[in-house]
């Protein structure tokens, strides 16, 4: 007879961080693309017209992806008036006739489209990648037009609502394509978007006019409705202001895509005249080779061979210099200059402080000492001489502290590498795979040295300084004021009051946090990282102009 089996089960494989993460990626990826929720895509669909993701699938190219950019905008902001998911818009890069576009939406489910602050940010960003990679654009119009509680926010500042009219018209004049359809409402400021575009296609059913009927009646006394006022055959027949009138949201898409197949295709970046056959790169895991914490020494030479076509990678003075790795390869038949943090403990060599032969010291990944800095300025320079677009894979603590380091000058040799970063002409991608804190964020190319795409992965941590030492910082200035004050906190006050800025620190540090203020484009999974790089070169190709390389002043 079978004994029955009284032994514990085996305990169930103990999940890792990366797990976790790419799940809650995955969920709250989700939740965005929901936009206004099933309720408000029902009310878009009463009205016979598609969804902003919707409208984007029918747009482009068949069994070919979407790489959406700015997922996260506005994600937990705005909480007070209900949210703004991905900023009421989406926007991303996709194939249309063979050739990419970029696609900005506006999503009628959230807000009925209305711009909030991030949303007018988030079209800008959109409009000057497609400025600075001279890619065609495509604007699916369906808003109302500016949140008015928030109008001081969006209406008068240099990166607010104006800008996007400004980049209507920049790029008008620097030959790039924009065909706008108006699939909704098109009301007040926002109306000069599609009409300032090269070609205008509206649907019968949506408005545009500068005031609607309500604001007529209340401005002049008169009386009007909406199709006379600004429906799409009037715009089609009396006003002339549309070249194109569809009866509904599918005609308009495939009428965009007859327009994009007939447009003139321009001369390619003059990287791309370099352009191979792409070979495949040696499969990896990387969440195998990179951990999610930070706390896991890898050897960054072993990611770039996983990214690069063949695993073939020239290494740019590899004894020299080896917190930063730099060097040369192809990505997708792309040449391509890495620049990458080495997360490795090195054994440095170094001269002797005056007696014969060599001493040592320990240097830590991740950290930028003043060789390094030397060897990276150099090889940027080496790139732009050569016209090959640089790649920096960022994980990176900041530059070398203490007395030895300002010695040797880390300083004048980081403002040298900060130069070189800042003038260089050549495209400039920045992947974000762990810590990116304080002055070595500028120096691996952060949002404000304008990287033509900037990716993060969900292990990105974004900020000026890690955050237990933050932490430890804002508190010990919280505790002087406090005792300025004439309070002596005690030993459970100043823990109580250190897990609040700690906790805060963290959610500071999370990069949804980072992505929702758009300092980084995208939110990416470690394994479509070699993808996404692939398909943001084929972005930069489209731009055959490189300005002359010049540098300044170099402290020396």
């Amino acid at each position: 007879m079978t004994q029955p089996d009284t032994s514990a089960p085996p305990a169930p494989p103990t999940r890792s961080a990366w797990q976790d993460a790419l799940e809650r990626l995955a969920t709250d990826r989700l939740t965005v693309h929901a936009g206004g929720g099933s309720k408000a895509q029902q009310r878009q669909h009463d009205k016979n017209r598609l969804t902003a993701r919707e409208r984007i699938r029918q747009l482009i190219d068949d069994g070919t992806p979407f790489d959406e950019l700015m997922t996260f905008a506005g994600w937990e902001m705005y909480q007070d008036v209900g949210g703004c998911p991905s900023g009421g818009t989406v926007t991303g890069i996709g194939q249309i006739q063979g050739r990419p576009w970029m696609i900005i939406a506006n999503d009628a489910t959230v807000k009925a489209g209305a711009f909030f602050p991030i949303t007018a940010k988030k079209v800008i960003r959109a409009q000057t990648i497609a400025l600075e990679n001279h890619l065609p654009v495509v604007y699916l119009v369906d808003s109302a037009g500016v949140y008015l509680p928030m109008q001081d926010e969006i209406f008068p500042d240099q990166d607010d609502f104006g800008r996007v009219f400004y980049l209507n018209a920049r790029m008008s004049a620097r030959g790039i394509p924009q065909i706008a359809a108006i699939m909704g409402n098109c009301v007040a400021g926002g109306a000069y978007l599609p009409v300032m575009c090269d070609t205008l296609i509206m649907t019968e059913g949506s408005g545009l006019y500068l005031a609607g009927p309500a604001l007529v009646k209340a401005a002049i006394g008169q009386v009007v409705d909406s199709e006379d006022l600004g429906g799409a055959s009037m715009h089609a027949s009396i006003a002339g202001t549309v070249d194109y009138k569809e009866p509904d949201d599918a005609a308009a898409l495939r009428r965009i895509r007859a327009l994009a197949d007939l447009y003139a295709q321009g001369e390619s970046a003059p990287f791309a005249r370099r352009r191979k056959d792409t070979l495949p790169a040696p499969e990896r895991d990387l969440t195998d080779l990179v951990g999610f914490d930070g706390s896991k020494t890898y050897d960054v030479r072993d990611l770039i061979t996983a990214l690069v076509d063949g695993g073939e990678f020239h290494e740019f003075k590899a004894e020299y210099g080896e917190t930063l790795v730099c060097g040369f390869a192809r990505a997708g038949g792309f040449p391509v200059a890495f620049v990458a943090n080495q997360r490795t403990v090195i054994k440095k060599k170094l001269k002797s402080g005056g007696e014969p032969g060599l001493r040592t010291r320990i240097e830590v990944g991740g950290v930028i000492y003043g060789d390094s800095a030397d060897k990276a300025a150099r090889f940027i320079m080496d790139a732009n001489q050569a016209g090959v677009p640089l790649v920096f894979l960022s994980d990176v603590t900041g530059f070398m502290v203490g007395r030895d380091s300002e010695q040797e000058g880390i300083i004048r040799r980081g403002a040298k590498l900060v130069n070189a970063v800042s003038n260089t002409v050549v495209p400039k991608i920045t992947i974000i795979t762990g810590g990116s804190f304080g002055a070595g964020n500028y120096a691996m190319n952060g949002k404000a040295y304008a990287p033509r795409f900037l990716f993060a992965w969900p292990s990105a941590k974004y900020a000026v300084m890690s955050g237990n030492a933050a932490a430890k910082t804002l508190m010990d200035i919280q505790l002087a004021a406090l005792k300025r004050a004439g309070t002596e906190p005690d030993d459970e006050d100043i823990l109580r009051l250190y897990d609040e800025v700690k906790s805060k620190y963290d959610t500071e540090l999370d990069p949804r946090y980072a992505a929702a203020r758009l300092w980084v484009d995208e939110i990416i999974e470690p394994n479509d990282t070699r993808e996404r790089l692939i398909r943001a070169l084929e972005a930069c190709a489209q731009n055959p102009h490189q300005d002359e390389f010049r540098v300044g002043v170099f402290q020396v």
